[in-house]
Formats: structure tokens, sequence, C-alpha cells
């Protein structure tokens, strides 16, 4: 490092994920082994010969700079930048400018790293870079952003906080850059402005190179309570490089370090890493194993403290026994007290003697426990909501534990919260009385919110997303069912004022106002009102029933006699459907049109019976089709004139061949929308279609509007004609009037079909591994035609490619493969699992 180097620190975040470990204080000055995460960075900048310090504050900014001051303290100078509104991280870098003139390098307060930032620094000058990322690889790599650098070290790709199905790699942005001033143009004024979002692809569309650093060594973000205590495990057991401060007392099991005064009573156990603050008390008996204890804390006599941390000014009484414990600071624990499964205590509790925690319980700030109480109720969430509560749009858990009604009255007050005063949000569930339940508890949350509410009760989610895209008064939506795939699951679902499903984006800011608690709650005056509709007194109900009857050309499937046996697999679309096709008066046989909780609990065992159930009609009865759709309303299986059910890949072919002749007769190209994992061998079939295939997420209205139909390999169609969602219902009764317009049968569309091999794979893999593999997919790849705009897409030849997407939920990675014949396919299968098992 030949030139003067400044260093910018990022300590403006809010915490919202670590909550309510920074219920009082910002993330960055969480105590780590006694002093504020921030400050071990600070050393570690101070260590690299850097003294000119730029903070950038945002949240609690008073805390921050009443610590460090001046920096006179470490011999340093510090200048602090409070911008005046949240301007995202560039943005935020930008509103400090005047003080950034010369090369400077960016480190967030909120990690912990032992990276060598000389080696950093000595890679950007000797590269003569501009903007130098430093890049590492980790496990699980949701959290961060992902990235591709060539062997030259330039980025070739970035991709900001993926889902499983998006990971490329476990290469990952770790927060440090090294940054040339001239990048600062670049950078608006007084805007929101993300790196990552916004700075990395300007950059690269304006061609300037971003370089990245492969740094080896210890780098952990503390996101969340887990992510803390499981530092403070790396630390004992020498998994990061760390300096432990204190005078060292040898112990036969162990090692203590004193950094003050304090009482230590000399018959009491120290095993493996204990460090004590200042004027802390330990009474005799006690036994401590990888304990911190900061200052002013007292220990009574004969406690079992193990794998815990302590914060200052905090009083534990005699024979109380914790385990994987965080006690923030003001807390009063009373005599015997246990905790041996985990407990996160915030500020100024009281804990009542013999009370007794449970399961992993987070006890919020200033909560008084009565003596002899049985805590097991703190927050329940499953792991999967430590950091997001949103599975693709959707929130997903056990009914009454993950998703109990406290939960949902949160969540409600979230989204509540980031809507208009006043306007009105259109509701709706299944039959099951677990979504009931659910629904009443997020109706209250809303109304707290000054949200209005129209619950139309029992519908297909389909009509209730038809009537919020239509009615310009509704501003959003949420729906309610349980989980076909386990009955113990609720799903609720949340929509814009489009009908569509949540951005990621504004999903993201729930997920900020519910971890944060930052909820809205007006006035009693201005509280939500609730308006309910009867079944077919609803307008709404009329609303969908007109638009979709006007929408069909009824006389045209009339008039050809058509005859149609459908199955309703025991579904919300019961009380709807069979009345629309009727009205339309197409020939009809109806099944399975009643509710049957049962059978809806092992919907797959019963879907195969009644596969085989509406073949036999269709083809002993001469009919002209078989249609079965799902329980919720959404995807449909079809079956031919001759009884064939038809696979999804066959059926979509099928759906498109129809489309094929419908723009042939208008006279005009269909634009249709695939996923990236739908085949393609069939394209050349359809003249009249321009298909696109792309990432199937995250739609805005302008852009489904440019397609004439969007489709999955599910069995989901939306005729956009009629709406931007997959609507079962509409699509069955178009689906009837193409075959009926064209004169064709299913069985000829379906025959004319080109046959191609086509199959999906679920192949075992750890979430620790899924970011490696993928990158070592695309290293595999550098020679081969490939593409990495939903997982990995590699081509063996023109015709033949396999696709991995990681399955978000679920521990597999899901295997997409095309080829022209079976054998071929099935050497790309075993030759990309052994891959994967290597």
């Amino acid at each position: 490092m030949s030139k003067n180097i400044k260093a910018v620190m990022m300590a403006g975040g809010f915490g919202t994920r670590i909550q309510p470990l920074t219920n009082s204080v910002p993330k960055p000055m969480l105590s780590i082994m006694n002093l504020p995460m921030m400050e071990h960075t600070l050393n570690r900048l101070i260590e690299t010969g850097i003294d000119d310090i730029v903070i950038l504050l945002y949240f609690k900014p008073e805390i921050i700079k009443e610590y460090f001051q001046d920096g006179s303290k470490w011999g340093v100078k510090i200048q602090y930048v409070v911008p005046d509104d949240d301007y995202g991280t560039a943005g935020a870098v930008g509103f400090g400018r005047e003080f950034l003139d010369t090369t400077f390098m960016i480190v967030s307060g909120d990690l912990v790293t032992d990276f060598d930032f000389r080696e950093i620094l000595d890679y950007h000058e000797e590269r003569d870079s501009k903007l130098t990322i430093t890049l590492t690889s980790v496990e699980n790599p949701l959290q961060f952003g992902v990235v591709i650098a060539n062997e030259d070290g330039k980025i070739e790709k970035f991709l900001e906080k993926p889902s499983w199905g998006e990971v490329f790699s476990d290469t990952i942005n770790t927060g440090i850059y090294v940054i040339e001033p001239e990048i600062l143009d670049y950078i608006p004024v007084g805007e929101s402005f993300d790196f990552a979002k916004d700075l990395f692809p300007l950059l690269m569309r304006e061609s300037v190179d971003l370089l990245g650093y492969n740094a080896t060594g210890y780098w952990r973000d503390v996101g969340n309570p887990e992510s803390y205590r499981d530092l403070y495990d790396d630390i004992s057991n020498r998994r990061l490089k760390f300096q432990i401060s204190g005078r060292k007392i040898e112990y036969p099991e162990g090692t203590l370090y004193m950094t003050g005064n304090s009482k230590v009573d000399a018959n009491i156990n120290i095993v493996d890493t204990v460090v004590i603050g200042d004027n802390v008390t330990v009474g005799e008996g006690s036994r401590l194993h990888n304990v911190v204890v900061g200052d002013n804390v007292t220990f009574g006599k004969g406690c079992r403290l193990r794998n815990s941390i302590f914060w200052d000014d905090i009083s534990v009484g005699n024979s109380v026994v914790l385990d994987n414990a965080v006690i923030c600071n003001d807390n009063k624990i009373g005599d015997s007290v246990t905790a041996k499964a985990g407990l996160i205590l915030a500020e100024g509790c009281d804990i009542g003697k013999l009370a007794t925690f449970e399961q992993d319980v987070t006890v919020w700030p200033e909560k008084e426990i009565e003596p002899t109480a049985i805590v097991n109720n703190s927050i329940v969430l499953g792991t999967k909501y430590r950091n997001a509560i949103f599975e693709s749009g959707s929130i997903v858990g056990k009914s009454n534990v993950e998703i109990s009604c406290g939960m949902a009255c949160k969540i409600a007050e979230a989204f509540g919260s980031q809507l208009p005063i006043g306007s009105c949000v259109l509701i709706g569930r299944d039959y099951d009385k677990s979504p009931r339940m659910i629904k009443r508890a997020f109706v209250g949350g809303l109304l707290s919110a000054g949200v209005d509410v129209l619950d139309l009760h029992a519908v297909p989610p389909s009509l209730l997303r038809y009537n919020i895209q239509s009615d310009e008064n509704i501003i959003a939506g949420a729906y309610f069912r349980k989980s076909l795939s386990d009955p113990a699951n609720i799903e609720i679902t949340l929509y814009n004022e489009e009908g569509l499903r949540l951005d990621h984006n504004s999903a993201k800011r729930i997920e900020k106002s519910f971890f944060k608690e930052d909820f809205r709650r007006v006035d009693y005056s201005q509280i939500g009102n609730i308006y309910e509709r009867d079944f077919y007194s609803k307008s709404e109900y009329q609303n969908y029933k007109d638009a979709l009857e006007s929408s069909i050309d009824g006389k045209t499937i009339k008039n050809s006699g058509f005859r149609v046996a459908v199955d309703l697999m025991f579904g919300i679309t019961k009380d709807f459907f069979p009345q629309m096709i009727t009205n339309l008066q197409i020939d009809n046989i109806m099944l399975n049109t009643y509710k049957d909780e049962k059978k809806l609990a092992n919907i797959e065992h019963y879907k195969m019976k009644s596969k085989k159930d509406i073949s036999d009609i269709v083809k002993n009865l001469g009919l002209n089709m078989g249609i079965l759709i799902d329980p919720h309303g959404q995807s449909l299986t079809l079956v031919t004139d001759r009884g064939e059910v038809l696979n999804k890949v066959e059926a979509l072919i099928a759906v498109l061949e129809l489309m094929n002749m419908e723009a042939e007769l208008k006279e005009r190209k269909m634009h249709v929308f695939l996923p990236t994992w739908a085949p393609d061998l069939m394209d050349q079939l359809f003249k009249y279609l321009i298909i696109e295939r792309g990432k199937y997420a995250n739609f805005k209205s302008e852009t489904l509007n440019e397609f004439d139909l969007i489709a999955t390999i599910d069995g989901n169609y939306a005729f956009t004609e009629f709406a931007l969602h997959r609507d079962a219902m509409y699509a069955s009764l178009k689906i009837m009037e193409l075959l009926a317009r064209h004169k064709v049968k299913l069985s000829n569309v379906a025959k004319e079909m080109s046959r191609f091999f086509y199959a999906t794979y679920q192949v075992p893999c750890p979430q620790s591994l899924k970011g490696k593999i993928m990158r070592k997919f695309l290293e595999y790849a550098k020679d081969k035609r490939s593409s990495s705009i939903d997982g990995v897409k590699i081509w063996e030849s023109k015709t033949d490619w396999v696709l991995m997407i990681p399955d978000q939920y679920n521990e597999h990675l899901n295997l997409y493969i095309q080829a022209l014949d079976e054998e071929l396919g099935n050497q790309i299968y075993n030759k990309y699992s052994r891959l994967i098992g290597d």
C-alpha cells in the first residue's frame, strides 16, 4: 500500500433481523467479547495503516458518536456523515463525498472478519482498479450478492440476495469494497441508490471493469440472533483469528480472561474459554463453560452457565442453569431459573424464581416473568422464517404453530402499514377451518392499521384476484388456504392492486416492518371497517361470472355439441364452476363437487383415482374431453377424447398448438411466455407463435400484457385476454372454445406433437453445498453454451440441454433434461448426477 487510503464504515442499518438485540443499540454496537462489533473492525483498519475514517450513520447515530467521538482515543481521525433520509448503500456513501478525495475502503460495521485488508488494498492498486469487490465462498449464499468473476478477476455476473432457484455460485459479495473517488460521479445526489442493485449494473453498462478479489479466511455477517451466538462459538473454537484481551488465569479445564477488577470465588470451575469484564462477582460452586460476561454482573452460588453471553448490569441468582443464552443489559434473573435449550432475554426483564424456559425462547424487552412460570410461547417461528417470512410471494408454515393467530395479526399489521389509511383490501379463503381461523386474526391486524376489509369468505383465488385487478377501489388482497402437499401447513398469499403476487421489494418492506415491529396503529376513530358478502349476492361473484361468460364464445362450444366431464376434486370451485358451465349451456358431467377434508388431506392418491375414473367416463360415453381442476382452482389436467391422460408437457404443447391455430385464423402472431425449464424442441411446430422464455417471478402487469398466454409445465395457464393470473376455470372453457372453433379433437392435436424426451428429477443435496455445486456447474460449462438466467442451463448439443435449479425449500436440486430421445436423455442424467455426486 503506497498511498494514503481512507476508510468508510457503514453503520446506519436498523438491525431488523437481529431484533430484539438491537432494541436500544444499533447493530454495529452489539457487544463482541465485551467490545462493540465495529470497534473490532476499526482496530483491523488501524492495523492496516488507515487512520482517516468516515463513519456513515442513520439509526440511533448518537450512540455511536458518543462512544467513538473524534477517534483520538484510537489515534485516528473520525468524521461522521448522517444522511437526512435513507438513500441506500451507495447513496449514503455519496452523501459523504466531500470527505472522499482519495482511494477509500468501505467496510460494514456489522460484520466480523479476519481478512487481510492490506492484501485487498494491494490487489486494488496493482490491478489499477477503479472498484474492487472483496469476494469469498459461503455455504448459504441466499442473504448476499452472488458473484461470478472470470480468471482475470473481472466480474461477469452479479445477483443481489437470490433465492435458491437463482443461485449460480457460492461466491458472494462481502460488502468490502475499494473505490477510486471518480466512481462517486456515477452516484446521484439525494436519490436512493444501492451498490448491488444500481451502481454495479450501471458501471457494467458503462464498460467500467469491476474486479473481484477472492479473500480467504473468516467472514460473517452477524445478521440474526443465531448468527450472533454462532460467532461466539467460532471464537471459542478458534475458527476465527481473534485476539482475546485481558489477564489470563489458567484453570485445570480452561482459561479465564479478566479485563477489569472483579471478584471470582476460588471455588469455581472454568471450562474452555471464559471472559469476564469489570465489577463482576461469581459465587462459589459455579461452573462457567465458554461464557462471556460484561461489566457490573453478579452471579449467585452454584450456577451452571454454558455457551452463554451476558452483557452489562445483570443480576443472576443462585443455582441458575443457562445454556446457549444471550442475556442483554439491565436484567434480573431469580434463583433456580432454568433455560437448558436456549434463551434470548432482551433488556429490562425481571425473571422470577424457579421459572423454566422449555425451548429456544425469545423474551422481548421490559417483560416480567412470574415465579415458577413455565415459558414455552415465545415468538414461534420455524428456521425458514428467521431471515424471511415469504417464500415465492407466499407465507407458508405449520398452522397454529409457525403461523399462529399472533403471527398472522403481526403480518397483517406490517402489510397494512404499507397501505394508505382508509384503503380497502379484498380477502378470501378455502373451506378449511385453519385458514378461517388465521384469516380472522389477519383481519384484526389490518383494521388496527386503519385499512378496510372486504371479506368474500370461501372463494377460488382466481375470483378474488380478478376482482382485485378490476375494482379500482381495491388496493390489495390476501388469500388463505390449506397446503395440498402438507395438510398441517397453511399458505397466506398477498396480492398487489393488480391481483399479482407481491414482488420481492414489496415483500422485503413488509418483512422489515414485521421483524422491527414498526406498525402503524391508528386512532380509534380511524380503525378500519369490515364488509362481508353472502354467496351469490356477492357483486364480486357476479362481476367474475359476467366477465367470464362474456369472454368465452359459449355459443360456438354449444353448437358444436361439445360434451365434457369435469372433476373438481373436492375443491373450492364446486360452488362456482358448475353454474358457469351450465349457464353457457355446455353439456357436462361433474364429479366430486363436494367438500371432503379427509380426501383433500390425501389428494395425490385421489388424483390418481380421478384420472382413471374420468378417462373411463370420457372413453365409454364418447365425450369430447375430460378435465381435472385442482382443489384450489389454479391448475388443470387434460384428458383426450380417447381417454388419454396427457402429462403436463403434452398438455402444454396441445394448448400451444390450439393457440397457433387461433393465431393463424386471426392472421396475427401471438406471444407466449414460458419459464426457462419448459421444453423448446417443439417451438418450430408453431409458425404463428412468438415464444419467449424467462424467469417466472416478479412480473409487472405491463410485462404480462405483452403476452397472449402465460403458462408453465404444471398445468397453469393465464389467458391475458381475461386476466393476468392463472385460472383453471377460465382456461378449461377457453380450451373447449378453441377445440370447438377449429373443429379438432384433443387426441389429434396431441398426436400431431413431435415426440422427444423431457423429464424432471430431484437430486439430493444439502443446503450448505448448493451454492458450491452451482459454481462448479458454471465452471464446467465454460466451454459450452450456457445460461444462468434461472439456475444454470447447459446445452450438450443444439437440441439437448440440462437445467439445474436448487430447490428453494428442500435439500435437493431440481434437474430438467431435454433430449431428442430417451437414450440421450438418460445419458445426460447419468452424467450430471455423477458430477453432482462427485
